[in-house]
């Protein structure tokens, strides 16, 4: 039964690595409900999939790195707010009920599918006209990464979920360097939370290890298969993935909603 256990780990950790690899998130969104749905706790699973997402995250960006496709100072650009602003989001998460919480996160996905459709709209304006006013750069940056930090915070996930459609329509990026970017800034924000989750004592090595074992695989199959693919390929994909993830979120905070009802 334990061996099952470990492998169905080491398969969920492969296509969450995929999945983070290819859309520039986490991966969280899937190892937390696999875990729990194992047996183990809310606040394991979450410990542990921090764990997952450094090691995966790491990974990946390291080979974006190898392959030319990783800019550091982007990162820094954005992970230093993100950084900054993630007690925020927690403190927040602490203060607000968790349908209210989940229901307005699933509202964003949504925007999200729209913000990216938006800015291929505004490519289009930007190639017919050159003079068009660019968002301030480094209020953008600013924006983008305190953003994906609050978030981060508050929802337990989605940094890279909002990072993405946030660089492509401030930062004017391509949707595929938006991916890589992101990924990069997920390192900085998930070892933070590691170290956390480490200090008090939340984290399961052995689970974790296992999950990034599988993570590791897919985050190199996934890199490795990004800068293959046409954008809007890419592009469609990740809105699928928005989609389908709102409607989960949604059903969480209904479910949520339910049991402080009941």
């Amino acid at each position: 039964m334990i061996d099952f256990v470990w492998l169905i780990l080491a398969v969920g950790g492969l296509i969450s690595g995929m999945i983070s690899g290819l859309l520039g998130i986490g991966g969280g969104i899937l190892t937390i409900p696999l875990m729990v749905t194992l047996g183990y706790t809310p606040v394991q699973a979450i410990a542990t999939s921090s764990l997952f997402i450094v090691i995966t995250a790491i990974s990946g960006s390291v080979q974006n790195w190898l392959m030319g496709y990783l800019d550091w100072k982007k990162i820094i650009y954005l992970g230093i707010p993100a950084f900054l602003t993630t007690g925020v989001g927690v403190y927040f998460a602490n203060q607000i009920p968790p349908h209210i919480i989940l229901f307005t996160f699933g509202i964003i996905l949504l925007a999200n599918i729209y913000l990216i459709d938006l800015r291929k709209q505004l490519a289009a304006v930007e190639v017919e006209n050159t003079e068009v006013l660019l968002f301030n750069p480094v209020v953008s940056r600013i924006g983008t990464g305190g953003s994906a930090g609050v978030l981060a915070g508050l929802f337990g996930l989605g940094g890279g979920t909002i990072m993405v459609p946030m660089q492509m329509l401030l930062l004017k990026e391509e949707i595929k360097v938006a991916i890589q970017t992101s990924l990069g800034v997920i390192v900085i924000t998930a070892l933070v939370a590691c170290i956390g989750h480490t200090l008090k004592g939340n984290i399961l090595f052995i689970p974790g290890i296992v999950l990034a074992c599988g993570g590791i695989l897919g985050a190199q199959i996934s890199t490795r298969t990004l800068p293959k693919l046409p954008d809007s390929t890419v592009s469609l994909v990740l809105r699928i993935f928005l989609g389908m993830l709102s409607i989960y979120i949604f059903w969480e905070a209904w479910i949520n909603y339910k049991i402080i009802d009941i």
